[in-house]
């Protein structure tokens, strides 16, 4: 079961983490409503280290994001569904829009995004690329997403 980190935390993790040769992966996400498509890409996200760190975007970033009807769950909610998955060690909140700077301090050997993004349209490739780590695109489960369940909900 994974558990949250504080992002002041982090560099004491990583250290210990790293002296024990572990590899880390990280991908990112608001994880709103948590649907079979978050739960394959996030399995599949596990494949490719020892560690997996989810970087979750905050109540506020996902309204920066999403628009102020969203996050649907708050962040402590989000979070802790996350840690309940056995294919999830770590969740770090932030509050940019974008991790960028929280990878630059994580480092991670691979980070995992959705196959909707390339190495050219991904705003944090530069972060990973330039600290030596790779970029994995995942496929998406097709008709699967929380705003399509949002939207039935709706209907």
């Amino acid at each position: 079961m994974g558990r949250v980190v504080k992002r002041e935390d982090l560099p004491d993790l990583l250290s210990k983490l790293r002296a024990g040769g572990k590899t880390i992966v990280t991908t990112n996400g608001c994880f709103d409503i948590l649907h079979v498509g978050h739960v394959r890409y996030l399995q599949k996200t596990k494949t490719f280290a020892d560690v997996s760190i989810v970087c979750l975007n905050s109540d506020c970033s996902v309204k920066k994001i999403k628009g102020p009807d969203r996050p649907v769950n708050n962040e402590n909610d989000r979070a802790e569904i996350l840690c309940a998955l056995s294919c999830v060690d770590y969740v770090v909140l932030f509050d940019e829009s974008s991790p960028q700077n929280l990878l630059c301090e994580i480092k991670p050997d691979v980070h995992t995004k959705g196959a909707d993004y390339t190495i050219d349209t991904l705003p944090e490739a530069k972060a990973i690329l330039s600290n030596g780590g790779r970029v994995e695109f995942i496929s998406f489960v097709e008709g699967k997403s929380t705003t399509s369940i949002i939207e039935k909900m709706r209907s």
